[in-house]
């Protein structure tokens, strides 16, 4: 690993525990609250590509294992790997590899192809590993944790959007494109 590609992942790393020091959003039915988080996974994914996005993510959720307390609302250690928001969690990594490994495959990247991705993609996987583990915690069938969930779709889909068009807007700076962007895609080119 280059160590360009080392500062975006730790920066990534960091971007993710910025945007837990924003206070959760907790509902009286359910215990997983709604974070900016996800907003992280789908930058980190759209920005860094498959590997880098996902290390970022697994760097981050070392971290939190660890005991650092960057998940939204202080929360940090072992602990949270066996909540209702576990399968969450563990989607960050995935997601941000199938969404950078999608990306990587258009060419020309148009913002419309970003936003699909990142809604059907990215949202939709944070949702299918999400909520089974999240039903399995709460010792609940899994079509009620479905419709606990509905109430994260509004700003999951505002979320994604805004993360889509921040991701063409950066792609498209010339200085993004010649350092990392060159890079993940000579990646991507050699592994295919």
């Amino acid at each position: 690993m280059k160590v360009i590609e080392i500062t975006y992942v730790a920066l990534f790393a960091a971007v993710m525990g910025v945007l837990g020091l924003v206070p959760p959003i907790m509902l009286s039915f359910t215990p997983v609250p709604i974070t900016l988080q996800t907003f992280g996974v789908i930058l980190a994914g759209g920005l860094l590509g498959a590997r880098l996005g996902a290390t970022s993510q697994i760097l981050f959720l070392v971290a939190v294992a660890a005991g650092l307390p960057l998940l939204s609302g202080g929360r940090g250690g072992l602990s949270v790997f066996a909540g209702p928001s576990a399968g969450y969690l563990i989607s960050y990594p995935i997601t941000a590899f199938c969404i950078g490994y999608l990306l990587s495959r258009l060419q020309p990247l148009k913002v419309q192809h970003i936003i699909f991705i990142n809604l059907t993609v990215g949202i939709l996987l944070i949702y299918a590993i999400g909520i089974p583990v999240q039903a399995f915690m709460m010792d609940i069938p899994v079509l009620a944790a479905v419709k606990l969930s509905l109430v994260y779709i509004p700003g999951d889909v505002i979320k994604a959007v805004l993360a889509s068009l921040l991701v063409y807007k950066i792609r498209k700076n010339p200085f993004f494109s010649r350092s990392l962007a060159t890079s993940y895609i000579h990646h991507a080119s050699k592994n295919s």
